[in-house]
């Protein structure tokens, strides 16, 4: 089986509907909360919602990367979350986060196998599959707050 395949199974794991690595995923976490649990602040903790956005806001940077050739999204801006006010709100932060983590893995999986061992964008990036298997990595250690989060609300 091709790497491409393989590694958007992973990432569709992670987001979408997966259960082998953490038995569960962002999609069954995220879905059945609504935007005041999603904003819910314990301590000095990210918010759900923010941590949503945060990973949403890689996940459209490396998008726009993959269509321009050109990274164009920073560090600084990965927790630059607008308020989120109402339902609607979330529902569509939620809505665009697995809209995108589809499509992402979707690219990945229509990649040549051969990609995955060049440079991303730029060789002091590393390599594709480096910078995707860390797409996976990030997103294992969010959730894992997500579901922490949720437990202490709980």
């Amino acid at each position: 089986m091709n790497r491409n395949y393989l590694i958007a199974e992973r990432l569709r794991e992670v987001f979408l509907n997966g259960k082998w690595i953490a038995n569960t995923n962002f999609n069954n976490e995220i879905t059945g909360i609504n935007f005041q649990q999603a904003n819910t602040h314990i301590g000095n903790l990210n918010s759900i919602a923010l941590l949503v956005f945060h990973l949403n806001y890689y996940l459209e940077g490396l998008l726009q990367a993959f269509d321009t050739g050109k990274l164009t999204i920073s560090d600084q801006f990965s927790f630059a979350m607008p308020a989120i006010a109402s339902e609607e709100e979330w529902g569509a932060l939620r809505h665009d986060f697995l809209k995108n983590a589809e499509q992402f893995a979707n690219r990945v999986e229509r990649m040549p196998d051969s990609d995955f061992d060049l440079p991303f964008l730029d060789p002091a990036y590393g390599t594709l599959l480096r910078n995707i298997e860390g797409v996976i990595e990030h997103s294992y250690y969010h959730l894992g707050q997500v579901v922490l989060l949720r437990k202490m609300m709980a």
